[in-house]
């Protein structure tokens, strides 16, 4: 596990890995690049970073040691599944450069608006099929089999494979696991919280979403945590439509999140998606003075992460899997969504 004492604060997209991130809007006020590795970093200091955490925070990582809730523990990975020929592929597989953001946001004609709704649909059959198997006892491996079968059974690509070297077909973020969790060996457990981050690239056009799923008997206060997260999201996208800014987002999401106490992860980010996985405009769900408004037809994922502890992210071994700081645990909910003449249309639900 990286330890956090050396963590720097980075501005990535929900899956975006150790990649260099390219984005048009003029971030240059907030975020510097270290040459050496291509990181963009936030010009934050760890106390200020912190302050958020001593206000806000419900839990401290003492209080987390006297859980009976084990701490996550890297498992084995099974071998890399393949996929059929016939499936198209997208540009970055077989790559092991991690794409960045790509420029131009993703607004689309109408046969582009059609392969984005298939997408986001088999996306969302996807997700609701992989939520059904959170059992105690069930590996996150066995989640990961079952959804890269049914997505190429559906003749698309799980847009997760080969990402940047990501050796999976769905993420599976488990307890205090923000994003990117591997699948592997490790068993599922009663009182678990398990995010499931699907992606699938049918037609050329890739539909992105997730949910949190509770695992057998979950405490209470881990339910409303999931509960808080999901609210965030659909607030979001009910102020969505042609002009608004996005930066209205953000607002709306910390705003709810500091009503309960819960951090909310910065260093994450949404992102417009389509014909790429990941392009502008970049989607912060913090509050923020970032410049851009929405465009009809045009398409973007909204994927607020709440923890209730520190919302600072410690990256593994592994160069994917992102932990909070102090073990607690967090929770994470997903749509892509269509900007119409009317408001949000929501690609990703069954």
């Amino acid at each position: 596990m990286g330890g956090a004492s050396t963590l720097q604060p980075r501005i990535l997209s929900s899956f975006y890995g150790n990649g260099f991130l390219k984005s048009a809007q003029p971030l240059h006020q907030l975020f510097c690049c270290n040459p050496e590795n291509k990181h963009l970093s936030m010009q934050l200091s760890r106390t200020f970073s912190g302050l958020t955490n001593v206000l806000f925070n419900r839990r401290n990582a003492d209080e987390l040691l006297n859980n009976k809730r084990k701490r996550l523990r890297p498992g084995k990975l099974s071998p890399y599944r393949p996929v059929p020929d016939h499936i198209p592929r997208p540009p970055y597989v077989n790559k092991r450069i991690t794409p960045g953001i790509a420029s131009g946001s993703q607004v689309h004609d109408e046969k582009g608006i059609e392969c984005m709704r298939a997408s986001g649909k088999l996306a969302a059959q996807v997700l609701e099929y992989a939520g059904t198997l959170v059992k105690p006892g069930v590996k996150t491996d066995e989640i990961d089999q079952a959804v890269h079968q049914m997505t190429i059974d559906s003749g698309a690509y799980p847009s997760p494979l080969g990402y940047g070297g990501f050796p999976k077909s769905v993420c599976t973020s488990v307890n205090e696991c923000i994003c990117h969790g591997i699948p592997d060996s490790r068993a599922l457990e009663d009182g678990d919280i398990v995010n499931i981050d699907v992606t699938v690239y049918l037609n050329g056009h890739h539909g992105d979403t997730s949910a949190t799923f509770f695992c057998g008997d979950v405490e209470n206060e881990a339910r409303n945590l999931v509960k808080v997260t999901k609210e965030c999201l659909y607030k979001a996208i009910s102020i969505c439509a042609p002009g608004v800014e996005f930066n209205e987002i953000g607002k709306i999401i910390h705003d709810h999140a500091d009503k309960y106490h819960y951090g909310v992860v910065r260093q994450f980010v949404g992102h417009g998606v389509g014909r790429v996985f990941h392009a502008d405009p970049v989607i912060l769900h913090y509050r923020n003075r970032e410049k851009g408004r929405m465009e009809l037809n045009q398409t973007f994922t909204i994927e607020p992460m709440l923890t209730m502890g520190s919302a600072n992210p410690v990256t593994w071994d592994d160069n994917w899997t992102v932990v909070t700081e102090d073990g607690s645990l967090s929770a994470q909910f997903e749509h892509t969504i269509l900007i119409a003449q009317d408001g949000a249309e929501i690609l990703t639900q069954c």
